[in-house]
């Protein structure tokens, strides 16, 4: 077929001129399908529709079949998760075409997202970009009609099996920058992306949110059905309707959080109120003892505001939930973790959020750096 010649013209033009991701798409199973509308990948594979490429040119094919390499390099198709599949994928192409564009790696075709201040107001980042995007309401990666460059469809397999794929990414990810480095041809920008790749910061949200997700009990209610699907006429159970117990959140007030990261906590568990629906958030500020406690229920709104300021103890916290019988299903303390006074752990999970890259030792319970 002469879609499938161009295509390996493509990756031949790839190969010599720009070896890393050339590299990539070589070990890339491509396929010609009609079954999708521009073009797709999983991860393991990509398909391009024969109709649509017929419409570009050898620059813009060029450009789509490195587009297509970069969505599991940047492990999009392995950690979307809840996230809107259409939003997801808008987020990851705003990223994907700044690169190539700054790069001069073929030519973006008319359909593909390219827009500097988006790029920016998101940190240049999909998880940043993501929070910036409108919502789409659109959980079945149609785009409403919508035309785009391509679909990038969620990686095959459990959890534990997405991870590994992307773990054997960024293998490929490493050798094929190797291979382009003895050759001389591994831009600066290159180069440095491949760095954020393989030394890819957590995002501290995302910990966060799975955190309290992996505490659900995914006993299924009608009680509350699920909002993603009434707009498409079906009445569908939801997980998030009477399983979440209650959960804690700790504050620490001795005067090293600053309203900044206090700002960026509370609009965080503000998500978690809203996508998981606890029945109850306890909030607890303490700084060398407990100096305010508030309750929030389902139907309260929620604020964060700092109390206290004065030295730091984790201990008192979890006496102060023992003595007034408060069970949480999970336990998310905001601090720098400056403190050796952690009292015994308790019989819940524990989130550590801490401020300082340079402090993230706990005793017990998972740490995690708070990050821009």
């Amino acid at each position: 077929m002469e879609l499938e010649k161009r295509l390996s013209k493509a990756k031949t033009s790839l190969v010599l001129e720009h070896p890393f991701i050339g590299n990539i798409a070589l070990n890339m199973p491509f396929y010609v399908s009609e079954d999708v509308p521009t073009a797709a990948t999983n991860g393991k594979w990509v398909k391009f529709n024969p109709e649509f490429c017929e419409s570009l040119t050898d620059d813009e094919l060029k450009f789509l079949v490195a587009h297509e390499c970069m969505h599991p390099m940047l492990e999009h198709n392995f950690r979307r998760g809840e996230r809107e599949s259409t939003r997801w994928n808008d987020a990851g192409d705003y990223v994907i075409n700044k690169l190539l564009d700054d790069e001069k790696i073929g030519r973006m075709p008319s359909v593909g997202l390219l827009n500097d201040d988006i790029w920016t107001a998101g940190g240049g980042t999909t998880n940043g970009i993501y929070k910036v995007l409108p919502p789409t309401n659109d959980d079945d990666g149609s785009g409403q009609g919508t035309p785009r460059l391509d679909e990038c469809v969620d990686a095959e397999g459990s959890p534990a099996e997405q991870e590994q794929q992307a773990a054997e990414w960024k293998i490929r990810v490493a050798q094929a920058a190797q291979a382009a480095k003895m050759m001389g041809k591994m831009s600066a920008g290159l180069a440095l992306f491949v760095g954020e790749v393989l030394q890819a910061k957590v995002d501290w949200r995302e910990v966060l949110h799975r955190f309290v997700e992996r505490c659900k009990d995914d006993t299924r209610s009608y009680t509350r059905p699920n909002r993603r699907f009434l707009s498409q006429g079906m009445y569908l159970p939801s997980v998030t309707g009477e399983a979440m117990g209650d959960i804690v959140i700790a504050v620490d007030c001795s005067g090293s959080i600053g309203q900044a990261e206090i700002d960026q906590f509370a609009g965080e568990v503000k998500g978690i109120k809203e996508d998981s629906n606890p029945k109850n958030i306890h909030v607890v500020y303490f700084d060398s003892e407990v100096s305010h406690y508030e309750k929030f229920s389902r139907d309260d709104e929620l604020h964060i505001e700092p109390h206290g300021g004065g030295g730091t103890a984790f201990s008192p916290v979890f006496n102060y939930l023992n003595e007034h019988n408060i069970e949480p299903v999970a336990c998310v303390f905001l601090t720098d973790l400056y403190c050796s006074d952690f009292g015994n752990e308790p019989p819940f999970p524990v989130l550590w959020v801490t401020i300082d890259k340079d402090s993230t030792d706990a005793p017990f319970g998972e740490v995690v750096v708070m990050n821009d």
